[in-house]
């Protein structure tokens, strides 16, 4: 199945602790179906002091299941499902909600 969701894209979370919450998809991790959005899903992270690395507490992304997340559509913001349509002999993605495409 194609791709809905690719880094880059600019999504809102639909349900847990986040709801509601906007960011852009950092990573997709393919074979898990999770997804790495920037601001979103923080955990915080004990680490030791190494050679390289200062001792501290680091906050960072945790992954989210695909199915937790919606495209945002490009004119409101507000979560739209992600279609596909031939132009031209180019596949392209489109906003279901505003009918906009997305990349092409």
């Amino acid at each position: 199945m194609a791709a809905k969701i690719k880094k880059g894209d600019k999504v809102v979370v639909l349900t847990g602790k986040d709801q509601g919450k906007t960011g852009e998809v950092l990573e997709i991790i393919v074979n898990k179906n999770r997804a790495l959005v920037q601001g979103v899903n923080m955990m915080r992270r004990h680490t030791k002091q190494t050679q390289s690395q200062e001792a501290g507490i680091y906050s960072k992304e945790a992954s989210i299941h695909l199915s937790n997340l919606a495209f945002a559509d490009p004119k409101d913001g507000k979560p739209t499902r992600v279609g596909f349509q031939i132009k031209d002999g180019v596949k392209t993605r489109f906003a279901k909600r505003s009918g906009e495409t997305i990349d092409g």
